[in-house]
């Protein structure tokens, strides 16, 4: 069996800072260097509703609203963040290299969360990441092409569309 090379992980959470936001929802896609599929998981976090109802405000939320009130109501099937922390390492165990990179867009501030939350998954990752967003950056300001990816903010819907997205960047190397 082919073992993955990439993790690309998304998370949602209640907000942007590590120390008083959480992690609400996860998803992972194991690929290999070209960028196959080799397995997903995806699960919810069990968050404080109480937090989730202080945090998940202002603008951005406003903007997002059916995001919002989706990762509410999924809340009450969440299950123990240790649970998914576990579940994540029986997943990369089964599925990935030992030598495994951590991918998304701006995967940067999901590594955040990470480190704090789930710390035995920040061990198994390696320190190099592959971050779509550093294409992004490039084709747009230098180059003035501009992929376009739904918005949904959704775990598993935006690793989708990252993966397309340096899919659509690689394009330009052929």
């Amino acid at each position: 069996m082919k073992k993955a090379k990439l993790l690309w992980l998304d998370l949602e959470m209640t907000g942007l800072d590590p120390d008083k936001d959480r992690i609400l929802e996860v998803a992972a896609i194991a690929t290999d260097m070209e960028l196959n599929r080799i397995a997903d998981y995806q699960a919810v976090i069990k968050v404080d509703e109480q937090l989730m109802h202080e945090r998940m405000v202002g603008e951005f939320w406003d903007k997002n609203s059916k995001s919002r009130d989706a990762l509410i109501e999924q809340n009450k099937s969440g299950k123990p963040l240790e649970t998914v922390e576990k579940e994540l390492l029986d997943f990369i165990d089964q599925h990935c290299d030992k030598e495994l990179y951590l991918a998304g867009n701006s995967i940067h501030q999901d590594r955040k969360f990470i480190e704090r939350e789930m710390p035995k998954l920040n061990q198994k990752l390696h320190y190099r990441m592959l971050d779509v967003s550093a294409w992004k950056i490039y084709f747009e300001n230098a180059l003035n092409k501009k992929f376009i990816k739904p918005e949904n903010h959704r775990a598993l819907d935006d690793i989708n569309g990252s993966i397309e997205e340096l899919k659509w960047y690689l394009t330009f190397l052929k």
